[in-house]
């Protein structure tokens, strides 16, 4: 199964999840490439530093793949379970070529303005991509959201990503906490992290919740 990380917009914690569904999925017994096709290398430095500072934690195989992709996905989709693809946030042949061959695609946004406003250029490029990947899964979730309940940007996200019917809005919220930087610093998904907090488990929760809704959604 490939599994697209994408969005035209950077900075909405694509790379992060990429490398949370990877690393649940490994501990899970499941044979995971984790694709990089993101210049600014994320996913790979994580890799890197899960290898020097977790020699012995579950392998996580990793592979940098830029221009047009799909062949290389498609080949790799047939040497392992779960592909997960790690796009630039922008435009990119990297995220046009990896919809025309994606099992499902999942779009972080953060509950902000300027994230929400690239849903039309998003639904035009998956409309295209559909004509030639018509079984592709589409899903979204709020990303990056406040923990305080009072705000009311996250409703406001979600209500906009749901008027998009081409898109599935996944019931799962990812908050903005620590752990999941600190995490990504020690090339950790938070569900490995020793951490017991209140707001860890709430991570490891979410990070849980969304692997699962996407892979029930996807079957």
């Amino acid at each position: 199964m490939i599994i697209l990380l994408g969005n035209q917009k950077g900075g909405c914690g694509k790379s992060t999840i990429a490398c949370n569904l990877a690393g649940m999925l490994v501990n899970k017994g499941r044979d995971v490439m984790l694709v990089e096709s993101d210049e600014q290398i994320t996913t790979s430095l994580w890799v890197g530093d899960r290898k020097l500072e977790h020699p012995d934690y579950p392998k996580i195989n990793s592979v940098q793949k830029y221009g047009d992709v799909d062949d290389a996905l498609v080949d790799l989709d047939k040497r392992y379970e779960y592909v997960i693809v790690d796009a630039a946030g922008r435009d990119s042949k990297e995220l046009r070529s990896a919809l025309i061959v994606c099992h499902a695609l999942v779009m972080p946004f953060r509950p902000s303005g300027p994230d929400l406003t690239t849903l039309p250029h998003m639904e035009s490029m998956i409309k295209m991509a559909k004509r030639v990947n018509p079984d592709m899964k589409v899903f979204a979730f709020v990303n990056s959201a406040p923990t305080n309940t009072q705000d009311k940007d996250s409703e406001s996200a979600r209500e906009a990503i749901s008027s998009y019917s081409i898109i599935k809005l996944l019931k799962t919220t990812v908050h903005d906490r620590r752990i999941y930087r600190d995490a990504m610093s020690e090339g950790l998904a938070v569900t490995e992290m020793t951490d017991k907090s209140s707001s860890a488990m709430a991570a490891k929760n979410e990070m849980e919740s969304l692997l699962l809704e996407i892979l029930n959604e996807t079957i």
